[in-house]
């Protein structure tokens, strides 16, 4: 949040020195729910883990815990639906913040789970410093704190950053390249169990047609520390190649109007995972 108010400020202070030659701009910002709605299998002895899954994968570890999955056999292969409901604010085209719930139901073998609410988030995504015509990269970094609920013996908190680089080719920023690092470190309200980092590696690049269909692929390296109740493997480590695909439908403002999602993570099998996004607009600029 601290690092959110300092880029607030300096855009302001940017701004005000050239209000005269500056376009006008909206006096309310983009306001929406950024509903994601994932389909996931994965694997058995590994969790929901990958490109932005933070809320999956948090549901999924706690389930583990409070289920007491024993550590002869680890965690058992699993099919999930989530829905992420973040409440979302583009402050400027440079800040946007977000926070909301997220729910889940899960197939471990023995039938779907009832949908319940499974965690709440807060996050911040910002623009460090923009390419604008220039010769070096934009840099964006973007944190999000998750939760599990209820909040009981089991529950896990994790914090997940993504640092990455944006090197676009033209001069409206149409096609580029990607890199970037992904890092989740999470923690569990218990004292038999824990959850070593994950760490995602990748590059890419994306291309955005006049009719403003945005394509994005990004492939990387994730390695994952692996899991441990009461002493004894929950999941194994492992490092293995990981493959994200985005197929985004923009407005002409950049504003998207519908993505969808496809990742396929080798834990070392593979795991799949659909996501479409929807995003709920209170105000579009």
């Amino acid at each position: 949040m601290g690092l959110a108010c300092l880029t607030i400020s300096a855009g302001a202070a940017f701004a005000a020195e050239d209000e005269e030659d500056a376009p006008a701009k909206p006096a309310v910002p983009n306001i929406y729910v950024d509903l994601r709605t994932t389909y996931a299998s994965i694997p058995a002895g590994t969790l929901g883990l990958g490109f932005g899954t933070t809320s999956l994968s948090t549901a999924l570890e706690a389930l583990a815990v409070r289920r007491g999955v024993t550590p002869s056999n680890g965690v058992p292969a699993a099919k999930s639906i989530a829905v992420d409901l973040p409440l979302t604010v583009d402050v400027n085209d440079r800040v946007s913040l977000y926070g909301g719930a997220s729910g889940s139901a899960t197939d471990i073998g023995g039938g779907w789970s009832t949908f319940d609410i499974t965690s709440w988030n807060i996050g911040v995504q910002a623009d460090l410093y923009r390419q604008d015509g220039g010769s070096f990269p934009t840099i964006t970094l973007q944190s999000t704190l998750t939760q599990s609920v209820p909040n009981e013996q089991g529950m896990t908190n994790s914090f997940n950053n993504i640092l990455e680089f944006d090197y676009a080719l033209d001069e409206d920023e149409t096609r580029g390249w990607l890199a970037g690092v992904q890092h989740t470190y999470t923690t569990i309200a218990s004292p038999f169990a824990s959850i070593r980092p994950n760490t995602i590696l990748y590059a890419g690049g994306y291309y955005q047609w006049p009719s403003n269909w945005k394509f994005t692929g990004r492939l990387g390296v994730q390695s994952f520390g692996g899991a441990q109740l009461a002493g004894r493997t929950l999941a194994e480590s492992f490092t293995q190649p990981i493959l994200r695909l985005d197929l985004d439908r923009m407005d002409d403002n950049d504003n998207r109007l519908f993505g969808i999602t496809a990742q396929i993570a080798w834990m070392p099998k593979p795991s799949y995972q659909l996501t479409l996004r929807t995003p709920l607009y209170a105000v579009r600029n």
